[in-house]
């Protein structure tokens, strides 16, 4: 087992210090970004062109000194290009792998919404199988393995938008904000210059520490419940055309636990699950045609539900 000199919590400040040598502000994207990791899930990351996506996902996987990949979706692109193929090596008389971008423990996705529905399948398949199978093998992808897939909200055209299905493999859907002004200044002053970046985490300890979250962080049948009742509230709304399922129920408990974790407690509080809800259930709400119309957006009817829902007294 990995020994850790120091306690979870300082461990988690010290990467959030690594990230920002890099990356100014969206403290809530980085965390929820490291959570998926802990918890072997992925995320979909929603912002306009120019708000260092690439250089934040980068200085993560530096951080945690895992391998990184990324990859620009276009509609050309196409499974094998994600995946890889198997060829035979007639001098060795044998079948060859070639590994394709999925072979990585970080993987950035550019524009997934750019890429036709097969290869998105092909991906997701691999997101959620954690193997890839090639010529009747299969071949497991390396440990810890997370996507970041990330989509432009304003460009529609030439776009495949993921159907609901597919939307809700990524635990998170996280949405990359303009920095305040002061925080531009302070990009503007230093241009971040390139600073190297400490390992505070490696692949053999991200696992350790998955396993930990899953065992020692303890969530009350009350807890489970109020998650159940916020993600049933999603559903019954009239605006609402499909609201959250099951799996965003298991994504705000198994989310919530790793939050707890990295603020140093074994149990888990309404906060926790308050504060991950957005991005657990903002892209797993269809809304139906009218409120859609009305400029309804699915964060109001979290907003909404959370409102209703009767938080248990801890």
């Amino acid at each position: 087992m990995v020994e850790r000199e120091k306690d979870i919590y300082q461990q988690f400040r010290q990467l959030m210090d690594e990230v920002h040598k890099v990356i100014v502000g969206n403290d809530d994207v980085i965390q929820q970004i490291v959570i998926a990791v802990f918890t072997g899930n992925h995320v979909l990351l929603e912002s306009v062109p120019g708000m260092g996506k690439t250089a934040l996902a980068n200085s993560i996987a530096s951080a945690m000194d895992m391998d990184f990949k990324r990859v620009q979706c276009t509609p050309d692109l196409t499974a094998t290009d994600l995946m890889g193929r198997v060829t035979y090596n007639a001098e060795k008389k044998e079948q060859v792998l070639e590994k394709g971008v999925v072979f990585t423990n970080l993987l950035l996705v550019d524009e997934i919404n750019r890429a036709q529905p097969k290869t998105q399948s092909a991906l997701l398949e691999a997101m959620a199988e954690k193997s890839v199978t090639l010529g009747g093998v299969t071949y497991p992808l390396p440990q810890p393995f997370t996507v970041i897939a990330t989509q432009n909200p304003v460009e529609r055209d030439g776009t495949f938008p993921l159907p609901e299905a597919q939307s809700d493999r990524f635990m998170f859907k996280s949405v990359l904000k303009y920095l305040p002004m002061e925080d531009e200044m302070l990009i503007l002053k230093s241009k971040l210059a390139k600073e190297k970046i400490s390992k505070v985490f490696n692949p053999p300890e991200i696992l350790i520490i998955k396993e930990e979250i899953k065992n020692s962080v303890s969530i009350s049948d009350s807890l489970l419940e109020y998650i159940l009742k916020i993600v049933d509230g999603t559903r019954k709304r009239r605006e609402v055309q499909t609201g959250g399922s099951t799996r965003a129920s298991i994504s705000l408990m198994e989310s919530s636990k790793a939050k707890a974790f990295f603020e140093g407690r074994d149990y888990v509080t309404v906060k926790d699950i308050k504060e991950l809800t957005f991005p657990v259930l903002r892209h797993r709400i269809i809304l139906n045609p009218d409120s859609r119309d009305f400029g309804v957006t699915t964060d109001d009817i979290i907003s909404k539900v959370l409102e209703h829902v009767e938080a248990p007294v801890e």
